[in-house]
C-alpha cells in the first residue's frame, strides 16, 4: 500500500465518524501505521495536524446541518462534540468570521475546508480518459473554440486566498456574487435561450491581494448592455477539464476543489501554465450537474 492510500484510510474513516470521539490510536490502526508515524504523515499529505483537520470536518458537516436541519444549535453542537453552545459558537466563529445563529438566518455561502481525495495527487490519466474518484468524475481535453463568446454580467473584486477553495475557510464572496447576479439576470438583454452561465477569473485592476470575478451568462455575439460587465472568450485553443457530480451543491464546494487540484498537476506534468485569465463553464443539466473549467496555456521550460 502506497502511503498517500493509507493516509486516504485514515480521511475516510474520519468523514463517516464525524459525529464521534475519534482518538489518533484508531486512526493510526486504521492506516497500519504508528501514532507517531501517522500524524506526521497525516500533516504532510493533508497540509493540517489531523486534530485541526477533524475539527475543521466537524465544523463543515455541522455548517451544513445548520441550513439543512431543524435542530437547535446547541443539539448540532453537542452532536459534533463540542461541550456548550458557547465552545461551538467561538470555534465557528474563528473559522469563518460568522456566528452558527448569524449563517443560519442569512443566505451566506462558506468555503470550507474540503475532505481531500489524495489520488489527484499521485495518479494522472491521459487526454480523453475520464478520471472517477469518491463520486466525481473528472476529464481532461482539449477545445478550440472558433468563434469568440460574450457573457454578460456583474464583477466583482474577491480575495485571491478563496481561490484556495478547499484548503482555506471564509466566508465565499463568489457564491455571494452569484446569489447577486441571479436576481438581476433577468434583466439583461439578448440572452441565449438555454445558454452557458460563466465565471471569469483575471486580475484586471484589482488592488492587491485580490483579483476580479465576474459571473455572467451568454448573449448574442456583437451584443452589449449599459451597467454590466462584459467578457468575450476569446477564439484560441484551451484545455479544458469537464467534471460531474450528484448535484450542484457538490458540484460547486468540494468538486470543484477536487478538479482545480487535478487540473493545476496535470498542467504541470505537461509543461503548460495558464495565462491571463481563468474561466467555470456552468451547464443546465438534469440529473448529474456538470461544469467545466477552462483556461489558455503556454508551454513552460
Amino acid at each position: 500500500m502506497h502511503a498517500w492510500e493509507a493516509i486516504q484510510k485514515s480521511v475516510d474513516y474520519i468523514e463517516n465518524h464525524l459525529t464521534e470521539d475519534i482518538p489518533i490510536d484508531k486512526l493510526a490502526e486504521t492506516a497500519s501505521l504508528s501514532p507517531f508515524y501517522f500524524q506526521r504523515l497525516f500533516s504532510r499529505l493533508v497540509k493540517k495536524p489531523v486534530c485541526e483537520y477533524i475539527k475543521l470536518r466537524k465544523l463543515a458537516q455541522a455548517a451544513d446541518d445548520l441550513k439543512t436541519k431543524n435542530t437547535r444549535i446547541i443539539d448540532t453542537a453537542v452532536n459534533y462534540g463540542f461541550s456548550s453552545h458557547a465552545s461551538f459558537t467561538r470555534a465557528f466563529k474563528e473559522v469563518y468570521g460568522i456566528t452558527p445563529d448569524e449563517y443560519r438566518t442569512s443566505d451566506v455561502h462558506l468555503n470550507q475546508f474540503v475532505k481531500p481525495e489524495l489520488i489527484l495527487n499521485y495518479v494522472m490519466v491521459d487526454e480523453n480518459v475520464p478520471l472517477v474518484t469518491d463520486g466525481i468524475v473528472l476529464e481532461v481535453t482539449r477545445r478550440q473554440l472558433a468563434i469568440p463568446r460574450i457573457f454578460i454580467g456583474i464583477e466583482k473584486e474577491i480575495p485571491i486566498k478563496e481561490l484556495m477553495g478547499g484548503t482555506e475557510t471564509s466566508i465565499s464572496y463568489a457564491a455571494k456574487l452569484w446569489n447577486e447576479f441571479h436576481e438581476i439576470k433577468p434583466k439583461i438583454p439578448h440572452l441565449i435561450e438555454h445558454g452557458n452561465e460563466f465565471g471569469a477569473l483575471y486580475i484586471g485592476n484589482a488592488k492587491e491581494g485580490y483579483c476580479t470575478y465576474m459571473a455572467g451568462a451568454e448573449v448574442e455575439y456583437g451584443t452589449s448592455a449599459e451597467g454590466y460587465s462584459t467578457f468575450e472568450l476569446p477564439a484560441a485553443e484551451y484545455i479544458v477539464c469537464g467534471f460531474e457530480a450528484e448535484s450542484f451543491e457538490e458540484l460547486t464546494n468540494s468538486a470543484v476543489y477536487k478538479a482545480q487540484t487535478f487540473m493545476e498537476r496535470w498542467m504541470k506534468k505537461h509543461k503548460l501554465a495558464a495565462t491571463d485569465f481563468a474561466g467555470e463553464m456552468y451547464y443546465p443539466t438534469e440529473g448529474c450537474a456538470y461544469l467545466e473549467h477552462w483556461v489558455r496555456s503556454v508551454t513552460t521550460d
